[in-house]
């Protein structure tokens, strides 16, 4: 992995993204999103985490972070590593998952071909975070998220989805996370 993929500065806003491994569209299941969203709520309030923008599409999420006081790659990590087995136990105990045995074979077989891991894996190994430097990228980063569910052909304005803060942004819903307003 390149330098230019890093966190240099934790007191830089990033955009990264975190890719569920082959593409499997998890989060079109609610109770997997939840998970997200727990976790999100859980980093802002014990570690600092500092949330700008965010999207959770079927099989990714982007977000605009930063962090005020802590390291931003640990939070990251921790982040990753916590829902990563609280969506595979999820998958493991939910009677109606139709695609159990499907999903948690390519976990354990991602999981078992990467030595980074012990057992299984959920997440892609890298998050390519790319730091925010000027207003132009925090704009254009801003705008990728919010457009990336109009652009999958999810909805036709990028305020109507739902798992993104594009209402937030628009005033005409306030999401699950806390957000810090770019101006």
């Amino acid at each position: 992995m390149g330098r230019k993929y890093k966190f240099h500065d934790d007191r830089k806003l990033y955009f990264v993204t975190f890719t569920v491994i082959d593409w499997i569209d998890i989060f079109t299941r609610n109770e997997y999103t939840e998970i997200i969203y727990d976790s999100i709520k859980y980093c802002q309030q014990n570690k600092g985490l500092e949330v700008y923008a965010y999207c959770i599409m079927t099989n990714h999420i982007h977000l605009i972070i930063g962090s005020e006081h802590n390291v931003l790659s640990d939070i990251v990590r921790d982040f990753k590593s916590f829902t990563s087995r609280q969506i595979r136990k999820e998958i493991i105990n939910n009677p109606i998952e139709s695609r159990k045995v499907w999903t948690l074979d390519l976990m354990e077989k991602q999981g078992l071909a990467n030595d980074r891991n012990k057992d299984f894996q959920f997440w892609q190994q890298h998050n390519h975070p790319i730091e925010l430097s000027t207003n132009e990228m925090l704009d254009q980063r801003l705008n990728y998220i919010h457009q990336n569910p109009v652009k999958a052909g999810f909805v036709e304005k990028e305020e109507e989805w739902l798992n993104s803060s594009a209402g937030d942004y628009y005033g005409i819903r306030k999401g699950k996370i806390d957000l810090i307003f770019i101006d």
